[in-house]
């Protein structure tokens, strides 16, 4: 994937997944990212070609200049190119990797359970269908 387009690998059933996806959509006016989920034709194939696995990782995926961030390093990431003021979480990368990786194991590990999950994948609608691989 190209630095102007960073890639959001993400669980299409999980709703806590879309609702992240959605705040991605809505502070990123620039429009920099594109989405992919998990269990689509393209997010299997781009799983395989990274050897990432985001079900099994429990974890969003962030492709950006072709390298791979998971967990909280995806979620940095991902913050740290979103418009303001979000884009200041990113000083949380001072905070172990340990740490940071525990708050989003449990967080990801109880996510259906908190945030329940939808029997198909998320659907984009026509206003940010082009976003989506």
């Amino acid at each position: 994937m190209d630095s102007e387009h960073p890639l959001v690998i993400f669980d299409g059933i999980c709703n806590l997944c879309e609702y992240s996806v959605q705040f991605i959509i809505r502070n990123d006016r620039r429009a920099r990212f594109k989405f992919a989920s998990a269990q689509s034709e393209k997010g299997v194939e781009l799983q395989r070609l990274y050897g990432v696995d985001t079900l099994k990782q429990a974890s969003v995926i962030l492709i950006k200049d072709s390298q791979v961030y998971i967990r909280s390093d995806a979620a940095l990431e991902i913050a740290r190119d979103l418009d303001w003021p979000w884009r200041y979480l990113y000083v949380f990368r001072f905070l172990p990797k340990s740490i940071r990786d525990y708050g989003y194991s449990t967080i990801s590990k109880y996510r259906y359970r908190w945030f329940g999950k939808k029997p198909t994948c998320f659907l984009p609608d026509d206003r940010i269908k082009q976003r989506f691989l």
